[in-house]
């Protein structure tokens, strides 16, 4: 049976807009995202360079743009957070151990906690024995050690292990290391429907 699950952050309990990101960039003059600023983000969310190195790479493409303004661009993805996932979540957190493991960095994260209230956002951590960014770990998912180091930090058994994602690479990887998982269908599944799935014991 399984006793804790570890669930990813955005399109699973806060919706992302990402055509919407995508959209505010181009009024900045950014056609799109390219090699270097997916490498930038990729260190970004692993912690490795500094906020102003981030915000610089995305100057040498839009140099007309201000920091707030590619800031506020790189927030707009940021979605809803709907209340019928943070109950179930509080329900959820009373039977089995919960973790958070999301690949984020500080301006999102920031964001987040911007746009609710600090009782909303609270009560979500709360639920959590654990939560984990990956900027703060310095590594990223798919990395095999990102979920080797929560494993055994807190002494679970992969075989009675859930891990809930909506990439498919992030869930493969998780896989391949004894958990069970599920690829959650954004648009077609809602985490709430957790119950539902017949693929792993609850």
């Amino acid at each position: 049976m399984i006793e804790a699950i570890i669930f990813d952050f955005g399109d699973v309990f806060i919706n992302l807009e990402k055509q919407k990101s995508i959209d505010e960039f181009k009024k900045l003059g950014l056609n799109g995202p390219n090699e270097d600023l997916i490498a930038h983000n990729d260190l970004f969310e692993k912690g490795k360079i500094t906020e102003t190195e981030f915000i610089n790479c995305f100057k040498k493409y839009i140099p007309e743009a201000t920091s707030e303004e590619i800031i506020s661009a790189w927030n707009s993805i940021i979605g809803e957070f709907p209340l019928h996932r943070l109950e179930f979540l509080q329900l959820l957190s009373t039977k089995y151990r919960l973790f958070l493991l999301t690949n984020t960095d500080a301006i999102h994260i920031n964001c987040f906690e911007e746009n609710v209230c600090m009782s909303f956002y609270s009560d979500f951590y709360r639920c959590f024995e654990k939560v984990y960014y990956s900027y703060e770990m310095g590594m990223r998912k798919p990395q095999p050690e990102i979920f080797t180091t929560i494993v055994s930090k807190h002494n679970l058994s992969p075989n009675r292990t859930l891990f809930v994602d909506d990439k498919k690479e992030n869930t493969d990887a998780a896989a391949a290391l004894g958990l069970y998982v599920w690829n959650l269908q954004v648009g077609k599944e809602d985490v709430v429907d957790l119950f539902e799935k017949k693929e792993f014991p609850l």
